[in-house]
């Protein structure tokens, strides 16, 4: 049984990642300064799983990295645009009445392979990409990353049976288990026990890691080559804003520029 991934040492690299992540928190509370606000506790909860997701394989065009929990759009663009993938500042025109920046991840702009919004179609969406991959004969990767309130939605599971049906193994289901959702904590809606042991029941391998160190982030990616692998990454809703950090009521805001550079400054 896999425990949890060790984060490789310290080096140059890291810190240009950390330093990606930094600024696109700072994008993300931009965007919920934005007309619109944004779902900004999530975006910052799974923006550490998207940098290492794209400093991994942005460059290879036979894996696609697939947001499922895709009302935190927010956080996917600014990763984007950390990587040179989006030309155009997110948060420049965030939610905005003629922006491509809508609100769930917009296929129209470069780097986004599908549209996601309603919960679990990403994770399917993710397997049929990587099983297009393993009947082509590509090293190609199919990645999901969603969140844990999107584990009652149905066909998050129908997915994992159908991985395992057709032995999908080139398959990375990232969960980001911020323990928070659009109600409230999940512990007081529907709680998720035991939910390494679901996933080895449905064939995958499992890992936890924590999914604010971008060393064990990026460690862990890797596909297990006989099993699909699902990821249970650890993190906290709201991360690096001590205001919000760990609220489920943080779900979704729109803040005042004043509050959004004080929160810039206090990025943690």
């Amino acid at each position: 049984m896999d425990t949890l991934v060790q984060s490789p040492s310290h080096s140059a690299e890291l810190e240009e990642l950390l330093a990606k992540a930094q600024a696109a928190r700072s994008s993300i509370i931009d965007m919920a300064a934005r007309e619109t606000g944004c779902h900004i506790g999530g975006s910052l909860s799974v923006i550490d799983l998207l940098i290492g997701a794209y400093a991994k394989y942005h460059h290879d065009a036979d894996t696609a990295i697939v947001l499922s929990k895709g009302h935190s759009a927010a956080s996917l663009y600014a990763a984007l645009y950390q990587y040179g993938i989006l030309s155009d500042d997110p948060a420049a025109s965030y939610g905005g009445a003629d922006s491509l920046f809508t609100g769930h991840p917009n296929p129209k702009l470069p780097g986004i392979p599908f549209a996601t919004g309603s919960l679990g179609h990403g994770v399917a969406y993710a397997a049929g990409w990587a099983l297009g991959q393993k009947l082509r004969r590509t090293s190609g990767v199919g990645i999901a990353i969603g969140g844990d309130g999107e584990l009652q939605e149905g066909l998050c599971w129908e997915t994992a049976q159908l991985v395992q049906a057709k032995d999908i193994t080139n398959f990375i289901y990232v969960v980001d288990c911020n323990g928070g959702q659009n109600d409230g904590l999940l512990a007081d809606i529907s709680p998720l026990p035991n939910l390494r042991e679901r996933f080895e029941a449905f064939g995958f391998r499992v890992k936890e890691i924590d999914g604010h160190d971008l060393g064990q982030i990026i460690a862990a990616l890797e596909p297990d080559g006989e099993k699909p692998l699902a990821i249970l990454a650890h993190t906290v809703k709201g991360k690096g804003v001590a205001a919000i950090e760990g609220n489920p009521h943080a779900h979704y805001a729109k803040i005042s520029e004043k509050i959004a550079l004080k929160w810039k400054r206090g990025l943690q």
